[in-house]
């Protein structure tokens, strides 16, 4: 499951409270919700995913998973083949490691890798490549703690660390335009790309399936969608078809 095959588009399933929601800049509050986890993991993979990117909104604020049974549900129902990753609240190796053995196929962690980078170290010596470190830019600074605080930083430079210290790939999700519907910000992605020679994860501010296509030009191995998928701007199947074509 570490490695991308070729470029995927993975449907976002963010949960707080239990149920869908997609933030705008990853801003609290901000969320609209869109319904039950099971049943949008559900459709997304009737569309054709081939991975689902979970997320424990909840877990990235307060450092706890609060969304566990939640995210459970979705695990038990989808078919081995479909692959996982998830993120937030993962803040110890023994807790990723509790979750990949319980079906997670990648674990995201952020926060942890920031504040205990040796984390993935110890996560790969026994789960290899299945380390996703997440970096989130706002104004071009790497930032934690649910995007509350700045760490100074820089997304390539941070990028290359994770990569010597074992991570399998790189999350890398523009706060900045996350949410908005408005499009991407395809420079901070190439100098991220440039930095490693592991699969990078695009993520925030996909508004257009012309926006998949230029991510992946711009050498991710993947994108993660969630507004614009929700909104209807566009199906799974019209995104991946175009990023197949380009």
């Amino acid at each position: 499951m570490s490695g991308f095959p070729e470029f995927e588009v993975i449907p976002a399933v963010d949960v707080q409270d239990g149920s869908v929601v997609q933030l705008v800049g990853g801003e609290r509050g901000t969320g609209k919700r869109y319904g039950d986890p099971v049943e949008a993991a559900s459709r997304w993979i009737d569309e054709g995913a081939e991975t689902l990117h979970l997320v424990d909104l909840d877990g990235a604020f307060e450092g706890e998973r609060e969304n566990a049974a939640a995210i459970e549900a979705v695990v038990d129902t989808v078919d081995e083949g479909v692959g996982l990753q998830l993120g937030g609240g993962i803040r110890t190796a023994a807790d990723a490691r509790g979750l990949l053995d319980a079906g997670i196929d990648r674990v995201i962690v952020g926060t942890a890798a920031v504040e205990t980078p040796e984390i993935v170290a110890e996560i790969d010596e026994t789960h290899p490549g299945s380390v996703v470190v997440s970096l989130d830019a706002k104004e071009g600074e790497v930032v934690v703690s649910g995007w509350t605080e700045g760490t100074g930083l820089d997304p390539a430079e941070a990028a290359a660390r994770y990569e010597e210290l074992g991570a399998g790939a790189i999350l890398f999700t523009n706060v900045d335009v996350e949410g908005r519907l408005e499009g991407i910000d395809r420079e901070a992605v190439e100098s991220v790309v440039e930095a490693v020679e592991i699969p990078v994860i695009a993520s925030g501010g996909v508004a257009t399936v012309d926006d998949v296509v230029a991510l992946k030009r711009a050498g991710a191995a993947a994108v993660v969608v969630g507004t614009a998928l929700y909104e209807g701007r566009f199906t799974l199947r019209e995104a991946q078809a175009a990023a197949d074509e380009a």
